[in-house]
């Protein structure tokens, strides 16, 4: 996963991303809108997931489908506030809503929190291995 990603002259049809480890490499345009999605799908994912409030409608959520106003009663904010929170869960991928007539019900899409728990377990793969090289070269240290 890129901390910064930018394009660059390195020839037509490719870009530069810059890796953690401090390393560019070079990769196609359509990598590079790929990659781009992929953060901008993360970084909403976490924008959402920011909140509290939008943290209790996604809990609330746990035990089924659930009508905004439902889930909006025993919030102290206003319908309105409950529905821009709405509003931000949706553009994050997080629930789906499905209109009834006038009601809307909310379910939860597992699948918009892939990309961050699949951030989480790339970031923890890579210190888990650091710090596993880090105990063996101090291991490895001690003993001499």
């Amino acid at each position: 996963m890129p901390d910064t990603y930018h394009s660059a002259g390195h020839g037509r049809g490719t870009a530069t991303l810059k890796f953690y480890e401090g390393r560019d490499i070079l990769i196609s345009h359509s990598r590079t809108a790929k990659v781009n999605r992929m953060v901008e799908d993360l970084d909403r994912a976490y924008a959402a997931l920011a909140d509290p409030t939008r943290r209790a409608l996604l809990v609330a959520l746990r035990d089924g489908p659930a009508r905004i106003t439902d889930l909006a009663a025993p919030l102290p904010i206003s319908f309105a506030a409950v529905a821009r929170h709405v509003t931000v869960l949706e553009s994050a991928g997080l629930v789906v809503r499905q209109v009834r007539g006038r009601e809307h019900w909310l379910t939860v899409r597992p699948a918009g929190l892939q990309t961050a728990e699949d951030w989480i377990a790339e970031q923890t793969s890579f210190w888990s291995a650091r710090v596993d090289a880090l105990a063996a070269r101090l291991a490895n240290r001690h003993r001499q």
